[in-house]
C-alpha cells in the first residue's frame, strides 16, 4: 500500500503544502501542476510512480493548501513561482531530480532547468508546453491581454475562472467523459472561488506572456544539455497541440513523444498507462 505523506515546509515564510510518497532514499521525481489545479491532480499518479521513486508534489503559491500572499507584497509571475520552488527544492535537500511539468508547471520547472541544470536529471512534460506551435487559438484571448493590458481585457478572462471553463478543460475531447471524476474539477473550483484568487489568476494569465519570451532559452537548454525528455500528451489538448510535443524532438532528437487519446488533464483518464510510460523511461535511464 503506497502512504503518500500531506506536508507543510516554510520557504522564506511562506508555508508551501506538498505530497511525499516513496523511499526517501529512491531517486526522486518532482511533479509541478497546473491552472487551475493543484497537486491533488496527481492522486492517481503517485501510487504507480511511489513503489520505484521518491515523489513529491507541491502546490504552487497562490494554488492548492499553498498561501497565498496579498498581491502588494508578493508579485504573482513565473520567475517569483520559480523562485519559491527553487527554494523548496533546495530546503528539501534536492541535489537531483526527474521533473514532472505540466501546464503551468512547464515554464516554472523549465525556469528551475536553466538555473540549475546539473540538477534535473530528466523532463518529463505532460502537455506541458514549451514551443509557439504548440500554442493553439485557445490562447487568443489571452494574447489580446499581452498586447493590450488594459481593464477590458483583463475582465474579458474572467470567464476562464468560471466552473464552465474548468468543466470544458478537464472533459474537452475526452473519449468517454464518464470517466472523468468530477471531483478533482471541484475542487479546483473550490480553490479559484476563494477571495482574491481571481486577481492571482489574471496576473499570471499577463505574465504568461514571459514564458514566451523564455522560449528560445528553453530551447538553448535543451539542444546544450540534451536532458532525457519524455513527451506523454494527451493529443486532443484545446490549449496545447500536438506539434509542442513532436517540436522536442528538434531539441532533443533522443526525445520520446507518446500521445493518448484525452483531452488536457491526461491523468483524470491515463494515469496507470502515463505512470508506466514513466517508470518504464526512467527505468531504464538507470534511475
Amino acid at each position: 500500500m503506497t502512504h503518500v505523506l500531506h506536508r507543510t515546509v516554510d520557504v522564506d515564510g511562506l508555508n508551501v503544502f506538498y505530497r511525499e510518497a516513496g523511499r526517501v532514499d529512491a531517486p526522486t521525481i518532482l511533479l509541478l501542476h497546473g491552472f487551475p489545479s493543484a497537486s491533488h491532480m496527481f492522486r492517481d499518479l503517485i501510487p504507480v510512480l511511489a513503489p520505484h521513486f521518491h515523489v513529491v508534489a507541491p502546490d504552487l503559491p497562490g494554488f492548492g493548501q499553498t498561501d497565498r500572499p496579498p498581491r502588494d507584497g508578493f508579485r504573482y509571475t513565473f520567475d517569483a513561482l520559480a523562485d519559491v520552488i527553487d527554494r523548496f527544492t533546495a530546503k528539501l535537500g534536492f541535489s537531483r531530480y526527474a521533473v514532472y511539468v505540466f501546464d503551468y508547471g512547464s515554464p516554472v520547472g523549465m525556469r528551475l532547468a536553466l538555473r540549475h541544470p546539473e540538477r534535473v536529471s530528466a523532463v518529463i512534460s505532460q502537455n506541458g508546453n514549451a514551443y509557439v506551435e504548440g500554442l493553439s487559438e485557445g490562447w487568443n484571448p489571452i494574447r489580446a491581454y499581452w498586447n493590450d493590458p488594459s481593464e477590458a481585457n483583463r475582465n474579458a478572462l474572467r470567464a476562464m475562472l468560471a466552473p464552465e471553463t474548468t468543466t470544458f478543460q478537464y472533459t474537452h475531447a475526452v473519449a468517454d467523459p464518464a470517466l472523468v471524476s468530477p471531483d478533482g474539477r471541484s475542487l479546483d473550483d473550490f480553490y479559484l472561488a476563494r477571495p482574491g484568487v481571481d486577481e492571482i489568476q489574471l496576473d499570471l494569465f499577463l505574465d504568461y506572456a514571459s514564458n514566451v519570451a523564455l522560449y528560445p532559452e528553453f530551447h538553448a537548454y535543451l539542444r546544450k544539455h540534451q536532458p532525457p525528455l519524455l513527451a506523454v500528451w494527451g493529443r486532443n489538448d484545446p490549449f496545447f497541440l500536438p506539434a509542442g510535443a513532436e517540436a522536442f524532438k528538434r531539441d532533443v532528437p533522443a526525445a520520446q513523444v507518446r500521445f493518448f487519446d484525452t483531452g488536457h488533464f491526461a491523468l483524470e483518464t491515463h494515469a496507470p498507462e502515463i505512470g508506466e510510460a514513466i517508470v518504464d523511461f526512467l527505468k531504464k535511464l538507470g534511475a
